[in-house]
């Protein structure tokens, strides 16, 4: 258990929390939101012993392991997989002392300390350092080479394997998701659904915390607020309580009629089209959530350019990659036939590395075609976002300066308006850079593509530093801009808010993809299931030709004691399916704002409430059958692999 009791915490000058109260469960994973600077990174601080609060008391339970990432990553010349065994320091320990017992000759203590490491379950160690990561993007061969061979992002994935590799029973994670692309992101949220002690995540990906949290604390003031459920059901109950303020009400109405507007708008143009009608159904949604942020304090558009071109850029029979200094070329893209026109709205899937920020490089005009040809249309005004973008900011002057400088003529008054939007207010349109968090120069270096009014938006993973208000503004500037949009993001509810039409890249190729996130989601699935079968059939052809009649029956022996584990994962799958759809009903009820306040609807919203739980108690029951039938299957098919 962790209880904060009347706690408050100053940094300098400023209250970071006052007089909070906040009780949190074994097995909880909670969600910390909040605005940037509002205090999430100092309350892990003050778990960790890290910070004393000013007043009042951390109380937690004693004995708890607790799991945290590192800030600063050492050892660059460690092999990865050896990086993420060390985060295990009593198994790391109980090897040097079985080593020193070895030496010694005491065999005594030598037997002493292998039982010990079984009990750690040490002689699996590897395989599962292995297998985290590769959840998170690293091939087979990877996993030997130093660490130093790894840029900045990729040196995270290892802190982040090395974080989920460490006995805990408490686990804090702080912005997991930034340097994941959707692959890895999908796989650590199902690893941390699976994982089964409790978890405080920092994250402003609301899908994210959708899917693996099950309670929220929401900085709110100098406040901590405790909300039972996930991120929508926090923004839905948020809603209702700022609804009841009457100083808020006036501003959340005008914010949701001004987007059901647009959305009335884009169903007139909408095609029927997967993805297009997934975007229509998330823009309905957006008025409801936008009642949970009426109070934000980011809120902009994004105007397109008075002229366009039809069409905007075409790449024809081009070969997308790099050229270096010997003239030598590294092919990620060939035959890329794309034509873009004005109003599309794409998103970009595909694996890790498979060549989608070459795409969008290659689209801006940044990286030249091997060959093929990129033809502009006259009109064409290119936004470009990339995380580089923000290190080419001038660290010495101000968001003000910025904007001044592409528009010499524009009105002190005019730019102020504009960078208010982005969260630059008042003073702080004058505060030079170089003092500014990720989060300040990603808002700054997004007001920049946005002033430019350009007619084609390149956004590559937009939302990294971005905390959920500001995610919010961005998520509704983008749905509405009228220009065209090519976006790669993990960021799914951006996605589904923005885009209309998927494009596949993989295997050297870019390629419509006919379905939604769900249905990537699948072919993702399907595409590792296809990996792991061709890397056991070209096990097999190197095995001796002596040992291959004798593996294959071992194999199909294995392959029986798999079927009936198979039937009672797929049994559990089904059920639990079932009651998925019954829950996602009985929580659209439960969305109607009117349920809450009309009193002759009491009795229906008990019913509806005390049903979910029921729906929800199910489900973590059959979850655990299927957890149990999955983790076996697992084990039985890594023996048959390695068979």
């Amino acid at each position: 258990m962790i209880a904060l009791r009347q706690l408050s915490l100053q940094r300098g000058t400023q209250t970071l929390i006052e007089g909070a109260e906040l009780t949190l469960h074994g097995g909880h994973k909670a969600g910390i939101v909040g605005p940037n600077g509002a205090g999430k990174s100092s309350l892990f601080k003050l778990l960790l012993g890290e910070l004393t609060p000013d007043k009042g008391q951390v109380e937690m339970s004693g004995g708890q392991r607790i799991a945290h990432m590192d800030q600063e990553i050492a050892a660059l010349d460690r092999a990865i997989v050896d990086y993420v065994l060390d985060g295990d320091r009593e198994l790391r320990a109980t090897e040097a002392a079985l080593a020193a017992a070895q030496a010694s000759g005491e065999a005594h203590r030598e037997a002493e300390l292998h039982g010990k490491i079984e009990a750690l379950d040490g002689y699996s160690a590897p395989a599962r350092a292995a297998q985290l990561l590769v959840g998170l993007g690293f091939t087979q061969r990877d996993l030997t080479r130093p660490l130093s061979d790894f840029s900045g992002g990729w040196r995270m994935r290892v802190n982040l394997a090395r974080t989920l590799f460490m006995p805990s029973d408490l686990l804090l994670l702080d912005e997991p998701t930034n340097h994941l692309d959707l692959d890895a992101l999908l796989w650590l949220e199902q690893w941390l659904t699976r994982y089964p002690g409790t978890l405080l995540l920092i994250s402003h990906d609301r899908d994210f915390l959708d899917a693996v949290c099950d309670h929220i604390v929401h900085f709110d003031r100098g406040r901590l607020v405790l909300y039972r459920g996930n991120y929508s059901t926090f923004e839905r109950t948020r809603a209702e309580k700022l609804a009841l303020q009457q100083a808020e009400a006036a501003k959340q109405q005008a914010r949701k009629e001004e987007i059901e507007r647009f959305v009335a708008r884009f169903r007139a143009q909408a095609t029927k089209a997967r993805q297009a009608q997934s975007r229509l159904k998330m823009l309905e949604r957006m008025g409801d959530i936008a009642l949970a942020h009426a109070d934000s304090p980011f809120h902009f558009s994004i105007p397109a350019a008075d002229k366009t071109s039809h069409p905007l850029l075409v790449l024809d029979e081009a070969r997308l990659g790099y050229r270096d200094e010997a003239g030598h070329e590294s092919v990620q893209l060939d035959d890329v036939k794309v034509t873009l026109l004005p109003g599309s709205r794409i998103g970009l899937l595909g694996p890790n590395g498979a060549g989608k920020s070459t795409l969008i490089k290659s689209l801006t005009g940044e990286l030249a075609p091997l060959a093929g040809k990129r033809v502009p249309g006259e009109h064409l005004v290119i936004g470009y976002f990339a995380q580089h973008q923000l290190d080419g900011l001038d660290l010495t002057a101000s968001p003000f300066m910025h904007v001044q400088r592409l528009s010499p003529t524009a009105s002190d008054q005019e730019i102020r308006n504009f960078l208010g939007g982005f969260g630059f207010k008042g003073d702080d349109a004058f505060e030079v850079a170089g003092s500014f968090s990720g989060g300040e120069k990603a808002r700054l270096a997004l007001a920049l593509v946005a002033w430019q009014k350009p007619n084609l938006l390149l956004l590559d993973e937009p939302t990294n530093h971005l905390d959920l208000e500001m995610r919010e503004a961005l998520t509704e500037a983008l749905a509405s801009f009228e220009g065209t949009v090519i976006i790669v993001s993990h960021d799914r509810h951006l996605l589904r808010a923005t885009v209309d039409e998927f494009w596949r890249v993989a295997d050297h190729r870019v390629e419509p993809f006919d379905g939604d996130l769900e249905d990537y989601r699948a072919w993702l699935k399907a595409r590792l299931e296809g990996e792991r079968r061709e890397a056991r059939v070209d096990k097999s052809e190197e095995a001796p030709r002596e040992d291959r009649k004798a593996s294959r029956r071992a194999a199909a022996e294995l392959r029986e004691k798999l079927r009936p584990l198979k039937k009672q994962r797929d049994r559990a799958e089904q059920a639990m399916d079932k009651i998925q759809a019954t829950l996602t009903e009985v929580e659209e009820t439960l969305g109607d704002a009117e349920l809450y306040t009309d009193p002759a609807r009491k009795e229906e919203l008990t019913a509806a409430l005390a049903r979910q739980g029921e729906l929800k108690s199910q489900l973590n029951d059959l979850e655990a059958d299927w957890l149990a039938a999955e983790e076996a299957l697992e084990a039985m098919e890594a023996e048959l692999s390695e068979g």
